[in-house]
């Protein structure tokens, strides 16, 4: 079940330093989606993700990739998208365990209060839709639609590896 972060709870871009959740959060809500690239329950949701997370890039919204593994397992695993999008790199899998997702992929909505307003582990396209559905709410933004013909069908999230 997901758990609010610490404040100082570092995410570390692919490309760039280090910040916190607190720092991340100063202006925009943060969703991200997190994958394993060992596993291939996340590959099989990467483009549903990558939908997803374009649908808000402009909103008043951070949209990001938050990946099981360092620079090399996220570009392998994401391609073009862990360039197009904003990807954090998390070996040690100390922001996905501060953020008390215990299995992957993971869909997650913090708010810029620090408080997990939403989160799903594994694909469960209702619950991707209501998360997505009260994030656009909030953003007063459009919203994916989830599922489309191209999206697989719905599976359990795989347990965090072991590091």
């Amino acid at each position: 079940m997901a758990t609010n972060p610490a404040p100082d709870l570092a995410l570390v871009p692919v490309t760039g330093h280090s910040r916190t959740v607190r720092e991340w959060l100063t202006t925009f809500h943060l969703l991200l989606v997190a994958v394993d690239p060992a596993n291939v329950r996340s590959r099989w949701i990467v483009p549903t993700a990558a939908r997803v997370l374009f649908e808000y890039e402009g909103a008043d919204c951070r949209v990001a990739w938050l990946v099981a593994g360092d620079a090399t397992d996220a570009r392998k695993l994401l391609g073009r998208w862990a360039t197009d999008i904003m990807t954090f790199v998390d070996p040690e899998l100390t922001a996905i365990k501060g953020l008390g997702i215990s299995t992957l992929p993971a869909i997650i909505h913090v708010g810029m209060d620090l408080d997990i307003v939403n989160a799903v582990e594994g694909w469960d396209p209702p619950a991707w839709r209501e998360l997505t559905m009260e994030l656009s709410r909030q953003m007063s933004w459009s919203r994916p639609h989830i599922p489309t013909s191209a999206d697989p069908g719905p599976f359990e999230g795989a347990p965090l590896p072991r590091v």
